[in-house]
């Protein structure tokens, strides 16, 4: 309900803003009522459940045909071609596949053991060890996805005969699963800073100070619920010699961290360059652990492929809507509107982090970004916020989507791997109070942008 509501608020903005807006910056006469007819098949084709790609792609031939009288048709092998072929694109699948070869090759396993260790004598202790293990392995895997799904697999396992409950088990792990995107080299940032121009690496460097400030916040949590609980730690006491010999099973995790950040924020390569290293680097660690054959490389390549022609699609189909949206004028109109509000801009800026809450109810995080980032992205600029900031507050609502009732795609994801069989609620009850302290982070941001933006000014 709350979804549409917004999306109804923003369909009559943009019919305002082409009604009274001016026809100065619009190709062609935009009837607004024309305009609201393709909000609501955009709306339709969501919640029917039409692929995205899919979805995009036709509402951008009946924008073309409805409502312009450009031969768009002429351009549109030109104009898909030009994103398809951007260097930065490529780094997308080098992600996935380092994550696929990493899950194969059981490096997360001994992530995960390692640090059970350590904390697994804290209140709630395999609850942290569920935050901070998918917060490392997020480090290197770029998905939410494949973080909730690699580390579901292998912590799930270990709570079946434990005292905790499946709620705030789920939840942990949904909300692990959420650092997948923000923790850098999270694929979003890439798609974002491919979209509106902006450094990948300083976003990067802006997503370190949130990341941090997210797990803390997480951690926060499970210390409250474990108090209140009464959740001890359930590990006996552990000799300082196990615990030094267990750093052993962490420095795999560590050196791929080293190679592929590392390289990022020194300069030495792009996010590009980084995610090549980071598959040799998978690579060779597999071999190392007699865990690399063909099988286990076909495996990790098919899963690569389906996910990355999954994003290509909807990347491509999400390119020629927002053509045929520029072509007619559309962002420039909202942008006029927004900024000529009688408000100020922190109340426009609550309102679009409303409606991409509200988005992300129904609406998977990619798509989401992909195809609302060329509408409002002149707006946020015209409001005099900065690119790198904005960037990491979308990716913090992109992370927010995937695990937000009743849409979320990691939730359903860690629905399907319980092997004890309960109702999808336990987890979307388990993941809301991490919902919310992530909501929180996000009014911080705003209120301190530093948090985000003094790394990348410090350093660059």
């Amino acid at each position: 309900m709350i979804a549409i509501v917004f999306l109804l608020i923003m369909g009559v903005i943009v019919g305002l803003s082409a009604l009274f807006g001016g026809g100065s910056t619009v190709a062609v006469a935009v009837p607004w009522w024309s305009l609201g007819l393709v909000l609501g098949a955009f709306v339709a084709f969501f919640a029917g459940g039409i692929y995205v790609g899919a979805a995009l792609s036709i509402l951008a031939l009946m924008a073309g045909f409805g409502l312009s009288d450009r031969p768009f048709w002429n351009f549109i092998g030109e104009m898909l071609w030009g994103p398809s072929t951007n260097f930065v694109l490529v780094s997308v699948p080098l992600f996935l596949l380092m994550g696929e070869i990493m899950l194969r090759a059981g490096l997360s396993d001994r992530l995960y053991r390692a640090l059970n260790i350590w904390m697994g004598r804290w209140p709630g202790g395999l609850l942290h060890t569920n935050i901070v293990s998918c917060g490392v392995f997020s480090a290197v895997a770029g998905s939410s996805v494949a973080t909730a799904a690699t580390m579901g697999s292998v912590a799930l396992p270990y709570f079946e005969k434990t005292h905790y409950p499946p709620k705030l088990v789920l939840g942990s792990l949904a909300a692990g699963g959420a650092l997948g995107n923000l923790i850098p080299p999270g694929i979003t940032f890439i798609i974002y800073g491919l979209i509106t121009e902006t450094s990948v690496g300083a976003l990067y460097l802006a997503a370190v100070g949130p990341s941090i400030l997210v797990v803390l916040l997480f951690l926060s949590v499970i210390f409250w619920y474990s108090h209140r609980l009464g959740l001890s730690g359930g590990v006996a006491s552990v000799p300082w010699a196990l615990k030094w010999a267990s750093l052993a099973d962490l420095l795999p995790m560590t050196l791929l961290i080293g190679l592929v950040l590392g390289t990022i924020y020194a300069g030495w390569a792009t996010p590009t360059e980084s995610a090549a290293l980071g598959v040799a680097g998978a690579l060779v660690l597999a071999l190392v652990d007699r865990r690399l054959n063909w099988r286990m490389l076909s495996e990790s390549m098919h899963a690569t492929a389906r996910t990355t022609s999954m994003i290509a699609l909807i990347l491509l189909g999400a390119y020629f809507l927002n053509f045929i949206l520029s072509s007619l004028g559309i962002p420039q109109m909202l942008a006029k509107f927004l900024t000529g509000l009688p408000i100020p801009g922190w109340a426009i800026m609550l309102v679009i982090i409303g409606f991409y809450l509200a988005l992300g109810t129904f609406m998977e995080g990619m798509s989401m970004v992909i195809t609302t980032i060329p509408l409002l992205f002149p707006v946020v600029k015209a409001l005099g916020y900065d690119p790198i900031w904005f960037g990491v507050i979308i990716t913090m609502l992109v992370e927010i989507a995937m695990i937000s009732p009743p849409d979320g795609t990691v939730l359903y994801v860690l629905q399907g791997m319980r092997r004890q069989a309960g109702p999808i609620t336990d987890v979307f009850l388990g993941v809301m109070p991490f919902l919310t302290v992530y909501m929180l982070a996000i009014l911080l941001l705003m209120v301190f942008p530093q948090i985000a933006l003094w790394l990348p000014q410090t350093m660059m």
